[in-house]
């Protein structure tokens, strides 16, 4: 499994010593009994859950986000949350640098994300995107109007959604140019006059004495490697999240307009949060 932006520079071997694996040991079983009863919770819960409520799923995001909060504390990852989410319908907006971000943003607030359709098909992380109610699309300006149908039904069942305008993961120093696609269904007639879209800086501070980028992911890195490397670390950073003040669709003449504003939102909250 790999991404697809390139950096210069090549991500850095992943080298494991004694110590790295105790703390591997130590984590990964507490870890992944952690995230399969969340699982099987979620879905034997679902069982009841969607004949009753249909989309709304008025129980198991709270597991989601249990399990999340708890899976940052067994890494040892700490989290730092400020602002707060918007309230009403529409969408959150952030930079992406890992797959930590799904823990990451699922602990801090209940939503769903939206991901490309690949995602569905790969192993393990696939099932658990499913479960947790991910929507799916092709990333494809064809397909507006029929992602507009979905977002707009998600939407009325009271979901929060959450995309990655950049389109990848990069190595958690930057951010990248958004991509405006999947802002074009929040242009419908029938959901710019209400939708708000909020923009998320998500900022990781490396451990003492590793590269700034240590826990992104990115280029050509298997997520194998790069989960023993993070488990085994012995003394995790943090991760800053920053949500910015809601930006009104209505507000803005089109996709390339909300798209770019929301960027700059995000990418000024990302410099000053490296910065400190």
């Amino acid at each position: 499994m790999s991404v697809s932006w390139q950096s210069e520079t090549p991500p850095d071997q992943v080298h494991l010593g004694p110590l790295n694996w105790v703390f591997i040991i130590a984590r990964a079983p507490i870890l992944a009994i952690l995230v399969f009863s969340g699982l099987l919770a979620t879905l034997i819960l679902r069982i009841v859950e969607r004949p009753l409520a249909g989309q709304t799923r008025p129980i198991t995001p709270f597991i989601t986000q249990f399990v999340c909060r708890n899976a940052l504390r067994i890494i040892g990852l700490q989290f730092i949350i400020k602002g707060q989410g918007f309230v009403g319908p529409g969408a959150y907006v952030a930079n992406h640098s890992t797959w930590l971000d799904i823990f990451v943003l699922n602990a801090t607030q209940r939503l769903y994300f939206v991901s490309k359709s690949e995602v569905s098909k790969w192993p393990g992380i696939g099932w658990l995107a499913r479960a947790t109610g991910t929507v799916f699309i092709e990333r494809n300006r064809s397909k507006a109007r029929e992602h507009s149908a979905l977002f707009e039904e998600r939407l009325k069942s009271g979901h929060k959604l959450l995309f990655f305008p950049e389109g990848t993961s990069t190595d958690g120093c930057r951010v990248l140019p958004f991509k405006t696609t999947l802002f074009a269904p929040f242009f419908h007639e029938t959901l710019e006059e209400t939708l708000s879209i909020q923009p998320v800086s998500v900022i990781y501070h490396a451990p003492k004495g590793r590269p700034d980028r240590f826990y992104g992911w990115w280029a050509d890195m298997d997520f194998g490697p790069n989960l023993l490397k993070i488990l085994g670390e012995p003394h995790q950073g943090c991760v800053e999240v920053i949500y910015h003040h809601p930006l009104l669709v209505r507000d803005y003449k089109d996709r390339k307009a909300l798209a770019k504003a929301a960027e700059d939102c995000v990418r000024d909250g990302f410099i000053s949060g490296q910065g400190r």
